[in-house]
């Protein structure tokens, strides 16, 4: 449940402005996770949440980009690992099965690790579709999930 949990607060703080924990709490609710605000503050430091400055001076949550590198970060390692029941590559696309309703937290944590290899992603409830810039490059990240997964 905490990684599904923790999935999700990247998926809400990647695709809406989440200026409070009050406000990441109101929209976990409405994912229908249950939650208190102390286990969100906790979550967010696991995760390394921090507040950046936006265009219009205020503040909002987001994947700290110092700690996301080409190789998986700690908890988005795990929060990967949670998500993924299979996957399979055809030249340059690959296809990530997830657990219901967890794509689109697979596919925030793969947008968070900013690779230049990846030219996009696309989340349906259970599935991604993450388009890389060559063959090659979805070969090895095909070999680098495999070895996450220990498969």
């Amino acid at each position: 449940m905490k990684a599904q949990r923790q999935a999700k607060i990247v998926e809400i703080i990647s695709n809406k402005n989440v200026e409070t924990q009050e406000q990441l709490l109101a929209e976990l609710q409405e994912a229908g996770f249950h939650s208190t605000q102390a286990t969100i503050s906790r979550d967010i430091k696991e995760l390394r949440i921090i507040k950046e400055l936006t265009s219009f001076g205020t503040y909002r949550y987001t994947v700290s980009s110092s700690d996301v590198s080409t190789s998986f970060s700690g908890r988005l390692n795990m929060i990967f690992r949670e998500c993924i029941t299979n996957f399979d590559y055809a030249q340059n696309i690959l296809v990530i099965h997830t657990l219901p309703g967890l794509a689109s937290a697979a596919a925030s944590a793969i947008d968070a690790m900013s690779m230049s290899v990846v030219l996009g992603t696309l989340a349906g409830d259970d599935t991604v579709f993450v388009v890389m810039r060559d063959n090659n490059a979805a070969a090895a990240f095909c070999g680098e999930i495999k070895s996450l997964l220990d498969m």
